[in-house]
């Protein structure tokens, strides 16, 4: 492709895709783990609270300057109550244990993009996709994804202080359950040999996103129920709703939280994960990233830029050509062959084709969302 640009048309369709998570209250040594449907669980709504707080946080440099000139005006300021309302999630007086429901869909056909309008990169790409396929068979992969799922990142912060944390999985609605302590993965190890239920679990993503076996012409479905011993009546942690727009929210933007509920059986609610920060927990495996030290050895999310929101940075600068287009050029103007291109970029591209998203030459904005 020497001669040819990246397609100005490029898009592919995301291969994990998750549902939003489903948020019930239940009492741990009442649940049987052995039988799903016996479990005594109740769902969880989302409660509006008034509550009156108090004034805390750091002032603008302009209020800071008029304060200067008279500082009782910041005296009065602060001792003002600060009312609020806000919604909040907890379990019930009897409850001490959060529980998560959602399942997973896992796609093949990752050796066809969604949308392309490149005659020469048409035929290149699926060549460059057999030879991962062949050489890496989707199990290095496989098993991050596998073991994001059974250490329970997707519940973020639910996961920090539980007692005890377990997940079970049942694989296309099959008989049989896969069980796991979460609390016996480390969040930022993925050096595990897969065996037993994680090497079962393992393989059925692998074949899945390759497209072997049982999975050929059908999608892998995994169940997924999460079980955290939180305490007693203990808050738990919806995701939380970003409005936009105040002036037009019908009085949403009058709350400084709001919690994400979905609508079940009619009118009735619970409370809930959205899918998109379940997927960023999912793929958050990126450990190949250049400042991977720097950052306390800490995975990240699967992104073309290596994008972290929540700190503020981008850990995959195009200035150090370590950001996913600058790879994907790379390997797919024929500037670095395949067999010349290190294993971890490699992995790092296939699972950013895995991810979707537009990646076309004359438009590299991606449209797919996350949340952190």
């Amino acid at each position: 492709m020497s001669k040819e640009k990246i397609p100005s048309v490029l898009s592919f369709e995301k291969k994990l895709v998750p549902s939003d998570g489903y948020f019930y209250g239940a009492k741990w040594n009442e649940i049987n783990f052995d039988n799903l449907q016996e479990i005594k669980k109740q769902p969880l709504k989302i409660v509006e609270k008034s509550v009156r707080g108090v004034i805390g946080n750091r002032f603008n440099s302009k209020d800071a300057k008029d304060f200067e000139k008279d500082p009782s005006k910041l005296d009065a300021k602060v001792e003002n109550a600060n009312l609020q309302t806000i919604d909040s999630c907890f379990l019930g007086e009897s409850q001490d244990t959060l529980i998560m429901h959602f399942t997973l869909k896992i796609l093949s056909g990752l050796e066809s993009p969604w949308v392309s309008n490149g005659k020469e990169f048409n035929i290149l790409y699926p060549q460059i996709i057999k030879k991962y396929r062949d050489k890496f068979g989707f199990h290095e992969l496989a098993k991050r994804y596998a073991i994001n799922i059974v250490n329970a990142r997707h519940l973020w912060r639910n996961r920090v202080g539980a007692e005890n944390i377990k997940v079970l999985i049942k694989i296309n609605n099959q008989e049989n359950i896969l069980k796991f302590d979460a609390k016996k993965f480390d969040l930022k190890n993925f050096d595990y040999s897969p065996e037993g239920d994680l090497k079962t679990l393992t393989d059925h993503i692998a074949n899945a996103l390759a497209g072997a076996n049982e999975y050929e012409d059908n999608a892998l479905i995994l169940d997924i129920n999460v079980f955290a011993k939180v305490g007693t009546a203990q808050d738990v942690y919806p995701s939380e709703e970003l409005v936009l727009d105040k002036g037009n929210s019908k009085g949403k933007g009058e709350k400084s939280k709001i919690l994400y509920k979905i609508k079940i059986n009619n009118d009735d609610e619970i409370a809930g994960m959205h899918s998109q920060k379940i997927g960023n927990a999912l793929r958050t495996i990126d450990s190949w990233y250049p400042e991977l030290n720097d950052n306390g050895n800490n995975p990240i999310a699967i992104e073309p830029y290596g994008s972290v929101t929540t700190l503020g940075k981008a850990f995959r600068k195009p200035k150090v050509k370590s950001d996913f287009y600058s790879l994907f050029d790379n390997l797919f103007l024929g500037k670095t062959s395949f067999e010349n291109m290190k294993d971890d970029d490699l992995h790092y591209i296939i699972a950013i084709l895995i991810r979707g998203g537009i990646f076309g030459e004359s438009d590299k904005k991606n449209n797919d969302s996350t949340e952190e």
